[in-house]
């Protein structure tokens, strides 16, 4: 595109300016014409690719020919408005003395290679989703989430990138500026600007963290600080974790970067401990018996029972100042927070049944009081 508007000496050549010498109004009644023309060619040939785009992706499915075809039909039409403001630049520019003057027809060739450079720009910013596209069925094979996740972003910096580039290109090249020495010139406020954005670059460092580190995936629980549940979604800037309570919760991505993550969904089972007291006036038989109730109950429990290197644990372990102690502790698999519930449960109330049956009794924290009288009194 830049080099057909390269070459406007040869339509200056070719073109017979007599018909329309003279009259300027006429000038710009063509200009209108041709932009028109232009125009309406560019949404004529906008409307085919996009409909043929769509009549192919419903025969062949989504693909790299769908999604180019999808993401060149708007470009097409931009590249045929910059091709309509170079053509009426003829109509601008005569060498007569009623014609426009030469600086006035270099700034519309200036305007057309601006318009050109978008389009050119545009067309590589749309066909990120090409990229997009490799990269959803990259991470589709993964089993993490968190690559889901990084898609978008990858997808977002990389159509920053493009926007920056081309507007450094067409300051440097169209527009004939100097970018370094504008870039110098903001240098001082750059540094203000880096000064008062450090928290965001930290956040940004600490995006870049996560993602490498993957301490955690998207719909996992997790634990940071006292916050406490699933992961929703993480960006640049933040986490998001959707509480227990169901808040929804934002924490900066620097803070979770440096502070310690408890990743409650990646337990392979949970434990329980508990101490069973019973009374003192429980005899030694009664003692043992209770100790082997409870063993009983936990290895007829199949949530208990299936995990080979954690087996249950129940021992008479202590005195207390008012009991008895039995020290009881277990692993429940798989780590279902509401199975966990259901099986302690189930535990607790066999536990309960067999006690009353054997006449065992729990003890709770008592105190007996010895009153003696006082003769003189």
């Amino acid at each position: 595109m830049l080099n057909i508007l390269a070459e406007s000496s040869l339509w200056d050549k070719t073109i017979n300016y007599e018909l329309i010498r003279g009259n300027p109004v006429w000038r710009f009644g063509l200009i209108l014409i041709v932009l028109t023309a232009t125009l309406a060619i560019g949404k004529i040939i906008q409307i085919l690719i996009a409909g043929y785009g769509k009549r192919l992706e419903k025969r062949i499915g989504d693909n790299v020919a769908t999604i180019t075809l999808k993401s060149l039909s708007k470009p097409i039409f931009v590249v045929f408005f910059a091709l309509g403001l170079y053509v009426s630049k003829i109509c601008l520019f005569f060498n007569d003395s009623t014609g426009i003057r030469l600086a006035v027809g270099d700034a519309w060739i200036k305007i057309a290679q601006a318009v050109a450079s978008i389009a050119v720009a545009y067309a590589i910013y749309r066909l990120v989703d090409v990229v997009e596209h490799f990269l959803i069925k990259w991470t589709s094979k993964t089993e993490t989430k968190l690559d889901d996740m990084l898609v978008p972003v990858i997808r977002k910096s990389l159509r920053t990138t493009i926007a920056i580039v081309a507007a450094m290109f067409i300051i440097e090249n169209v527009l004939g500026q100097d970018v370094k020495s504008i870039l110098l010139g903001a240098g001082v406020g750059g540094i203000a600007i880096a000064l008062a954005a450090k928290d965001t670059v930290a956040n940004f460092f600490g995006s870049i963290t996560i993602f490498a580190d993957r301490p955690f995936q998207v719909d996992e629980r997790i634990k940071i600080g006292e916050h406490d549940g699933p992961v929703e979604s993480v960006g640049f800037r933040s986490t998001r974790i959707r509480t227990l309570s169901g808040h929804q919760v934002t924490i900066p991505n620097s803070v979770v970067a440096n502070t310690a993550i408890e990743n409650i969904g990646r337990r392979p089972f949970i434990r329980r401990t508990s101490n069973i007291t019973i009374t003192y006036d429980s005899s030694c038989e009664k003692t043992i018996k209770a100790v082997e109730i409870i063993k009983a109950i936990l290895a007829e429990t199949p949530e208990i029972n299936n995990i080979h290197e954690k087996q249950p644990r129940v021992y008479f372990s202590d005195f207390n100042d008012w009991s008895l102690n039995i020290y009881m502790t277990y692993w429940v698999k798989p780590p279902d927070w509401w199975l966990y519930m259901e099986v302690n449960e189930r535990v607790n109330f066999e536990i309960k049944k067999q006690f009353e049956a054997e006449g065992i009794e729990f003890a709770f924290p008592s105190q007996t009081l010895y009153l003696k009288k006082d003769e003189n009194n």
